[in-house]
């Protein structure tokens, strides 16, 4: 197939790249770069051994979004691109609201134009909310604790509802818990700027020495150590997920929800202890309070996944940690690092 990805050049997106142009599609990426590095699809095209198409642009650019689509025939679509940042969105909702959904918008409407009905769209668990049970079913009640996460749960309402408008059209939600780690190859990995606000990008700056201590936010959650527990799933099962999701769009109808995780939480002192398995050495740590809107425990249920493409989580926690710490120790400041 010849597939678009939106925000091709990012952390989940390059690794879904490589994946897909190994499956044997033909990938076009439209990325702005402004959260991204243009070495990523370098790194891309030297792992799969063939070329991506690269159209650089912003996708709030209505017109220039249009000679993406002008001869060419998409068979799908995977959209990535917007902002992420929940603590950034807190303080620039305005922004947040603007690039997400008008993004999405524009690109839905350059789709229909040209004849694109398929669509696998790049979810978050965080539309769930603070949740009261796990592991989280696709059909539990969605709510949002932040800007960045409204914008993900109106972006689905958009999708059902353009899905009830137009039958003939194939949307995936793919709603993933906490994507880590890294391509095995060290090549590529996850670039944050600055300090990192996920738990793995920022273990593994203090395990190569960029960061002085690793904040532990919140300690005596009721968990069985007191810290938080997540789904933590290694990205290139998360890019190997939406492989799977975009053969599979042809089974679909209208617009469907599906959870992509290990379907196992571990908490912030398990992911530390793994790390340090790893290292061979302990990290440095200091305790923290909670941080506002953090849930006590979250993980999948991804029998959904299973059950309509096969699609299951292969690599484990250590996996995650052994390659997120390869490729920090190799690029200690990301794509910017010389040499490769």
């Amino acid at each position: 197939m010849l597939i678009l990805v939106t925000g091709g050049a990012g952390y989940i997106g390059s690794h879904t790249c490589v994946e897909l142009l190994l499956a044997g599609h033909d990938v076009v990426v439209v990325d702005d770069f402004s959260n991204s590095s243009p070495e990523a699809l370098r790194r891309v095209e030297r792992l799969a051994g063939r070329p991506v198409h690269l159209h650089q642009l912003d996708i709030l650019d209505a017109a220039r979004l249009e000679t993406v689509f002008a001869g060419r025939s998409f068979d799908a679509v995977i959209h990535f691109a917007g902002l992420k940042a929940v603590g950034e969105s807190v303080a620039q909702p305005l922004r947040y609201f603007r690039t997400n959904l008008g993004t999405t918008l524009n690109l839905l409407e350059a789709m229909a134009r040209h004849g694109v009905q398929r669509l696998v769209f790049s979810s978050s668990s965080t539309v769930y909310g603070n949740p009261t049970r796990v592991p989280l079913t696709e059909d539990m009640p969605l709510s949002a604790v932040n800007p960045y996460g409204r914008t993900k749960l109106m972006i689905e309402d958009i999708l059902r509802d353009f899905c009830a408008a137009n039958a003939d059209w194939q949307v995936a939600l793919l709603r993933y818990f906490n994507p880590v780690g890294a391509h095995a190859s060290g090549l590529m990995g996850e670039d944050p700027r600055g300090i990192p606000n996920n738990l793995m990008p920022f273990i593994t700056k203090v395990a190569v020495g960029r960061l002085e201590a690793l904040s532990v936010f919140g300690t005596d959650y009721p968990t069985p150590d007191g810290t938080a527990i997540r789904d933590y799933i290694h990205v290139v099962d998360v890019a190997r997920g939406h492989v799977a999701a975009v053969q599979g769009l042809a089974s679909l109808r209208g617009a469907r929800a599906v959870n992509l995780g290990t379907g196992r939480g571990h908490s912030v002192r398990e992911v530390i202890s793994a790390m340090e398995r790893v290292l061979g050495r302990p990290l440095p740590t200091r305790n923290a309070p909670r941080r506002a809107g953090d849930a006590t425990a979250s993980w999948a249920d991804p029998s959904l996944a299973r059950q309509l493409w096969g699609w299951t989580a292969t690599h484990t926690l250590d996996d995650m940690c052994r390659d997120a710490l390869r490729w920090q120790t190799a690029h200690p400041d990301g794509y910017d690092t010389r040499p490769a």
